[in-house]
């Protein structure tokens, strides 16, 4: 069996399908794993979804930003914005199937693939969590997606406060960090601040604001000598990580860039270009 990570798919369906030629995956055999953004501004984000859910137990995926925000406008909490390419997918008729689907997802996977331990998530880890503390969070945000107490947790989502990580943060404002922390981190403060307006791959705030894999306290945290991370959500990068065992797996293939597969094994890239 050969595990295969890919990044950010965006709705990019055909890009999609050519890259699992290339890499001759084989769903009886392989498995997938997903860096989560499924879906959102790609040509079939509908066709991508079904695809995805069709592979049953051999796709496994973490969920990014785009994605609760499918689920958050299907459920009746926000609107459709502008460049949002998902109406198809609200007016499909497994449309509730799909968000069914897609809310029982993680936002964090920690797994032993040949002997190496491996983490994924969408944004990455918050630098001031230990791993096993970041998988004990983001359960939290798991249970309340997948209960009934969903549609308050989605009507409560939005935002950038708190911006900092502080354990006695209870209700909407724990809810909200943990899930901003792994859908839409990017740079982090020296408090532990998010910066949630940096989208480029350079630091606006100087050396007030670092990669939140080049933190100081991340690189205190991060037992890269016992686990390896995946990480997409920031196409700026290009795919570029500096620090060992961190793979940044969104190449822009929405953006016109490369749709990216890292398989496990021996860290081997494989890309196909977008269109």
């Amino acid at each position: 069996m050969t595990t295969y990570a890919i990044g950010d798919i965006q709705g990019c369906y055909s890009a999609l399908t050519r890259l699992l030629e290339t890499i001759n995956f084989q769903p009886k055999n392989d498995q997938l794993w997903l860096a989560g953004d499924l879906v959102n501004r790609g040509e079939d984000s509908l066709a991508t979804l079904r695809m995805l859910k069709g592979l049953g137990d051999s796709v496994s995926l973490v969920l990014g930003n785009h994605d609760l925000h499918l689920i958050a406008i299907a459920r009746g909490h926000t609107h459709l914005r502008p460049k949002d390419t998902l109406a198809p997918i609200l007016h499909a008729p497994d449309c509730n199937d799909l968000i069914d689907w897609l809310r029982q997802q993680p936002l964090m996977i920690k797994e032993k693939v040949e002997q190496q331990h491996w983490v994924m998530t969408h944004a990455g880890i918050y630098p001031l969590w230990k791993v096993k503390q970041a998988r004990r969070y983001a359960a939290e945000v798991e249970a309340v997606l997948q209960s009934d107490g969903i549609d308050q947790f989605l009507a409560e989502m939005y935002g950038n406060q708190p911006q900092r990580w502080d354990e006695q943060l209870t209700g909407t404002d724990r809810l909200r960090f943990i899930t901003n922390a792994f859908t839409r981190m990017r740079f982090v403060g020296r408090a532990g601040e998010l910066d949630m307006a940096n989208k480029t791959s350079d630091s606006a705030g100087g050396a007030d604001y670092q990669p939140w894999f080049q933190h100081p306290t991340s690189l205190e945290r991060l037992n890269t000598a016992k686990y390896q991370f995946i990480f997409g959500h920031w196409a700026a990068l290009e795919g570029q990580c500096p620090r060992p065992h961190i793979f940044a797996l969104d190449t822009g293939c929405v953006w016109g860039g490369q749709l990216t597969a890292l398989r496990l094994e021996d860290q081997k890239l494989f890309q196909v270009a977008a269109g």
